[in-house]
C-alpha cells in the first residue's frame, strides 16, 4: 500500500479510494494477464496501481498532479516497472501508448473530468481492448440506460454506438478520503469489433445525437431541425413525433447513416 497522505486537492476532483476491499474487487475486475499493456488514468496515491503492478509487474499510469509522481514513483520501487507520464489524459494519444498491442485503461476518474475523459478514449477505441472505470453511479447509471429510461440521454448513445457497456459493482462514499457526497460504481466498456461498429461518420452521428438529445421535451422533428430533416427520419424508420430518449441506439445510426438528401 501507498504510505504517503498527499492532501487530495478538490480542484482537481479528487477522491483516494482507501477500502482495501474495494481495491481488491477492481483488481479481481481488471484481472490482468501476461503481456497487458495496462494504463492507468489518474493513479492518485497509488491504491489501484500498486496491487495491480503487484499482479502484473508492469504498468503505466498518466497523472496530471505533478505533487503526486514523486512519492508515487517512490512507493512504486521494489514492486514492479511503473512509467509515469506527466500529462493532462485528453491531450495523451493512447494510440502512441499502444505501440502495436491494444491497452487496457483503468482508473478512478476525476468526477469533474469524466465525460470528456470518456468521449476521449471513444476517439481511441481501436486501440483500446477494455477500460475498467470507477465514476459517479449517476454517471455510471447513464452510461448503460436503455431507451425509456430517465436516464438515457446523449452519453448513452454515444458510448453504446462504440462499445458494450456493463456496470459492475457500487462503490460506497466511506471507502474513500475525503468521502464524495455520492455512490461510486465500477464500470466495464468493451469497444466493439470493427465490423459492429456501424457509425460512418462520427462527427455527423455526433451532432445528431447532441442535436436530439439538446432539449429533451422536444420531438425530433423540432429538435432536429436543420441537422435532418423530415424524409430522413421517416427513412430512418423513425416517427417525427418520438421524443430522443424513446429512440433506440441503432436508429440514431441508420438516420446519421443517411446520405444527405435520402
Amino acid at each position: 500500500m501507498s504510505h504517503f497522505k498527499a492532501p487530495p486537492k478538490k480542484s482537481l476532483g479528487q477522491h483516494f479510494l482507501t477500502d482495501r476491499g474495494y481495491i481488491d474487487k477492481i483488481v479481481l475486475a481488471v484481472d490482468p494477464q501476461s503481456g497487458d499493456r495496462l494504463v492507468e488514468i489518474g493513479p492518485g496515491q497509488g491504491a489501484i496501481t500498486l496491487p495491480l503492478l503487484r499482479k502484473h509487474g508492469e504498468l503505466t499510469a498518466i497523472e496530471f498532479d505533478r505533487d503526486l509522481i514523486t512519492p508515487l514513483m517512490a512507493s512504486a520501487e521494489g514492486v514492479g516497472r511503473l512509467t509515469i507520464i506527466h500529462k493532462d489524459v485528453l491531450s495523451v494519444d493512447f494510440g502512441k501508448l499502444a505501440a502495436g498491442e491494444p491497452v487496457r485503461l483503468v482508473g478512478n476518474l476525476p468526477y469533474n473530468l469524466s465525460s470528456p475523459i470518456l468521449f476521449h478514449a471513444l476517439e481511441h477505441a481501436e486501440v483500446i481492448r477494455d477500460m475498467v472505470f470507477m465514476l459517479q453511479k449517476e454517471v455510471v447509471d447513464r452510461m448503460a440506460a436503455g431507451p425509456g429510461s430517465k436516464v438515457y440521454g446523449r452519453l448513452s448513445v454515444m458510448l453504446q454506438a462504440y462499445c458494450t457497456v456493463t456496470p459492475l459493482f457500487v462503490v460506497p462514499p466511506g471507502a474513500f478520503r475525503p468521502p464524495p457526497k455520492v455512490d461510486s460504481a465500477v464500470v466495464r466498456m468493451v469497444p466493439l469489433p470493427a465490423e459492429k461498429r456501424l457509425v460512418r461518420d462520427p462527427q455527423r452521428f455526433a451532432a445528431v445525437v447532441r442535436a436530439a438529445f439538446g432539449q429533451r421535451r422536444k420531438t425530433l422533428r423540432n429538435a432536429l431541425n436543420g441537422v435532418c430533416t423530415v424524409e430522413q427520419l421517416e427513412a430512418a424508420g423513425l416517427r417525427p413525433d418520438l421524443r430522443a430518449e424513446q429512440v433506440e441506439v441503432a436508429a440514431f445510426i441508420r438516420l446519421a447513416n443517411l446520405e444527405d438528401g435520402n
